[in-house]
């Protein structure tokens, strides 16, 4: 659920591909909560496959947005949550082997220190670009999130990757709203005057 210095590019350059971006971000989440919710349910070689791909692609969404912002070595946020989400990928992939009670204690470890770098992110992007309130909102609640998973984890009732997919969607729901944000602001700029 996942924003760096945007120094080498225009505002308005900057702008127009976050609001990809995080049209991607969330295209790509949507999809992943529905098999979760779906198929994944009862095709556990699939449900495993999805947990691993879920961090992996974190770590890649993550490399491209710094590399399009001056690189992970400018981004520190941004190099931090690539490092611990490409971790994860192959922590998952070996909690897998020992229980879903493992997957989701990795899954709320990476919560947390993914949703703290993406609200350090956000913080920063904020004075360039604006409008990453919902960024910063998604890094707060994430770190919530994965305390919750790190107590489910160690509770007795049944898990699955349906107790990690509302993590998922909520991210999905914050990327979008930040793309939309990003557009709107785009459009307010369009229809300023400009001085004479």
């Amino acid at each position: 659920m996942s924003q760096h210095t945007v120094q080498q590019l225009p505002s308005q350059s900057a702008s127009s591909w976050l609001k990809g971006y995080y049209a991607t971000r969330f295209a790509f989440s949507a999809i992943w909560v529905t098999a979760a919710f779906t198929v994944a349910k009862t095709a556990p070689g699939l449900a495993a496959a999805l947990l691993v791909i879920y961090p992996a692609w974190d770590a890649i969404a993550n490399y491209a947005d710094a590399d399009r912002s001056g690189g992970l070595a400018q981004n520190k946020s941004q190099l931090l949550n690539f490092i611990v989400s490409i971790v994860t990928a192959v922590a998952v992939a070996i909690a897998l082997t020992k229980g879903m009670p493992a997957v989701v204690f990795v899954f709320g470890i990476w919560a947390a220190f993914a949703g703290l770098f993406q609200l350090v992110t956000g913080v920063r992007r904020w004075k360039t670009i604006g409008a990453q309130w919902a960024m910063i909102l998604s890094g707060a609640q994430s770190v919530l999130a994965g305390a919750h998973m790190l107590v489910k984890a160690g509770g007795a009732d049944p898990l699955g990757i349906t107790t990690i997919a509302p993590y998922a969607a909520f991210g999905a729901f914050y990327f979008l709203i930040s793309s939309i944000s990003l557009a709107v602001i785009d459009a307010r700029r369009g229809h300023a005057p400009t001085a004479a």
